[in-house]
Formats: structure tokens, C-alpha cells, sequence
């Protein structure tokens, strides 16, 4: 059936819908610029309540199978494509992503000019939107509480080994506990809201997961989460990244049209490296409020450069913006990981960069 994606500014694209609900499904429009990788983006967690626009023209030919999710369902709120089609090729494939999104009641349209719609974010910045029958415009107000919507309510342990990683879930990705447990070591997940539970635990390191949404709706947790940086070897990546620099007295702003897809040139200040990085992110750390903090910008972001990590100048801390685990996307920044596994195992938890 025709059906409607209106934008909060008020444009409007054409397409063909497939939604159970009569009414309007609004969620904020991001957009994600990858080939391949679509089965990843609609269960990660840091889309939680978005409408995913996928600008590469075909998406879903290799279909979706049972080892690519990075959670147990989609997250999205709705899914915006030009083709999809029903067939797939792919021996690992279970199901076509058009019959995936009608078994969860994702609404999707096709037909839709993506680049188009891409434009209309880039010229105004992110927004809302609706999928629909009809032609309704989106409420402005600001989505919130999708960190409680996918954090886990419970204890999780994974893997084996000498060193035992806590990480904090604020929306964790699948990929992120699994590059960790192929380091070999034992990790426990822990619920945001039971950060307590850190001072039962001998651990050695700590990581702080991606997640939807404003980090600033974290703040109640900073005292708690500054006490445990400052003890624990730490990693950040995402939102976890922008908590790190939060909880140590730095600030976080929102970009016009955030960073999203697979192909995000990053330089490492301290190696003059430039590689590719997976982004998805409306949040950035705004580098001058780091005075005081401790932390010294470690990346940056060669588009425009906007800050993506930090280092701390005497503290085993690490954080990065982008996505190591690359999934998807490439494997440039993989070595995060072993970075933050070095500082783990050495004597007398020593600066991360000696």
C-alpha cells in the first residue's frame, strides 16, 4: 500500500508501506550509509526507537541468518529503503529482511529516494518522523528513555580466564562481549542501574558499553561511575565514551545530523594514523570542556574534526567514539581492544601510554 514518511520540518516522501498498525509510528530519523551490515544496524541497541534510512540502494540480498545479531530482536522503530527484495543469496541465510521485519512488526517502506531524504537530514540536522497511511507530521519532542528500554535487568558471565572484565550495560552490543571474550578473559555484565555491584567483584578492568539516546540522562550515576574510572583500568566506547568524559567534569553536545555508517576517517593524534572507523552517535565531547579533567583528546575525526577519544595523562583510561568491534564495518580499529587488554596485565596498572 502507498504510504508516507513525513519529516518534523515538514517534507514528505512517497512510498510503498508495510506496517500492521493504522497509526502514525514516529521515531528520530538516522540514516546509515553502509553496503552491507543492515542485519547488525536493526538489533543494535544504539537505534533503539530510530527510524533507520538505508542509503545504499539494495538492501537485503544476502538475507539475514541466526549469528548476526547484535541483540536478541530489532530495536528499531522503522526501517526506510529504495529496493528490497524477497529472494536472497546467501548460505547462511535463514530469511529474507523483508519477512525478518514482518515477524517483528517492523514497519518498513520502499520505493523511497533515500539519497533524498538523506539530503533533507543533512540540510536541517536530525529530526523526527513518521511512517504512515496518511500525511501526519511528527511531534518535536525529544525521545528519551531508550537506555532503560535495552539495558539488561540482570547479571550476565561470559568466557574464561585470568582477567576478569566488568562491563556496564547501557545498551550493549553482542560483538563488544564477544571481542572480549576472545582475549580469553572472563566477563560480567552488569545492569547501569547496579554499578554497587562493582565493589563486590574483583575485577581488572572495566568497559562502558554503547546506548541510545542523550548521555546526560546518566548524570544521577556519574559520582559513582568517576570513583570506579579512577580505580579501575577503563575502556569507553560510545556512549561510554561520553560518560567517561561526563563523569570526570568534561561536557557532551549534540551534532546537527550525527555520525553514522562504516566509513568515518579517524587520525590518532599520538601515531598520525588515519583509519576507518564504524560510527553511530547524535552526541559529541566537546574538547574544551576537558581543561581540569585529566583527559587529553587521543582522536579526532578527519571530516570535521570533532573529537573521538580520549586518554587520560596519568590513569589507565581509554575511550573512543567509534566502534571497534566493527560490526558492521571495518576492522581498522580493532586493536582498541588489545590496547586496553595490555593495560590489564600490567604490573601496577601503569599509564595506559607509557
Amino acid at each position: 500500500m502507498t504510504g508516507y514518511l513525513c519529516l518534523e520540518n515538514g517534507k514528505t516522501f512517497i512510498g510503498e508501506i508495510t506496517m500492521d498498525e493504522e497509526d502514525p509510528v514516529q521515531g528520530e530519523i538516522v540514516f546509515f550509509t553502509g553496503m552491507t551490515g543492515y542485519q547488525e544496524v536493526l538489533t543494535d541497541p544504539s537505534y533503539k526507537d530510530q527510524i533507520v534510512v538505508f542509503t545504499y540502494p539494495l538492501i537485503g540480498q544476502y538475507g539475514v541468518n541466526e549469528d548476526d545479531f547484535e541483540s536478541s530482536q530489532p530495536q528499531v522503530k522503522g526501517v526506510i529503503m529504495l529496493q528490497s527484495p524477497a529472494l536472497y543469496s546467501h548460505y547462511h541465510a535463514s530469511s529474507s529482511l523483508k519477512d525478518y521485519l514482518e515477524k517483528w512488526k517492523i514497519p518498513f517502506m520502499t520505493g523511497v529516494d533515500t539519497r533524498q531524504v538523506v539530503k533533507a537530514i543533512r540540510d536541517v540536522g536530525t529530526q523526527n518522523a513518521c511512517i504512515s497511511y496518511t500525511e501526519v507530521l511528527p511531534s518535536k519532542e525529544k525521545l528519551t528513555g531508550q537506555i532503560e528500554k535495552v539495558a539488561f535487568s540482570q547479571i550476565r558471565k561470559m568466557g574464561s580466564g585470568n582477567k576478569h572484565i566488568a562491563v556496564v550495560d547501557f545498551g550493549v552490543k553482542k560483538s563488544i562481549v564477544s571481542s572480549l571474550v576472545k582475549m580469553d578473559c572472563l566477563v560480567t555484565v552488569i545492569p547501569y542501574h547496579q554499578l554497587e555491584l562493582l565493589d563486590q567483584m574483583n575485577v581488572d578492568g572495566m568497559v562502558l558499553s554503547n546506548g541510545p539516546g542523550d548521555p546526560k540522562e546518566m548524570m544521577s550515576l556519574l559520582p559513582k561511575l568517576k570513583e570506579k574510572i579512577m580505580e579501575l583500568p577503563t575502556l569507553g566506547i560510545c556512549l561510554g565514551h561520553q560518560l567517561i568524559a561526563l563523569a570526570l567534569g568534561g561536557n557532551t553536545e549534540r551534532l546537527l545530523f550525527g555520525h553514522r555508517g562504516a566509513n568515518h576517517p579517524v587520525i590518532d593524534n599520538q601515531t598520525g594514523e588515519v583509519f576507518i572507523t564504524s560510527q553511530n552517535h547524535n552526541y559529541v565531547v566537546n574538547g574544551a570542556s576537558l581543561t581540569g579533567t585529566g583527559l587529553e583528546p587521543r582522536f579526532m575525526n578527519v571530516n570535521d574534526g570533532s573529537l573521538e577519544g580520549l586518554q587520560h595523562i596519568s590513569k589507565p583510561i581509554l575511550s573512543v567514539q567509534f566502534h571497534p568491534e566493527a560490526r558492521p564495518g571495518p576492522e581498522d580499529a580493532s586493536w582498541i581492544f588489545q590496547q586496553f587488554y595490555q593495560t590489564i596485565k600490567q604490573p601496577g596498572r601503569e599509564k595506559m601510554y607509557a
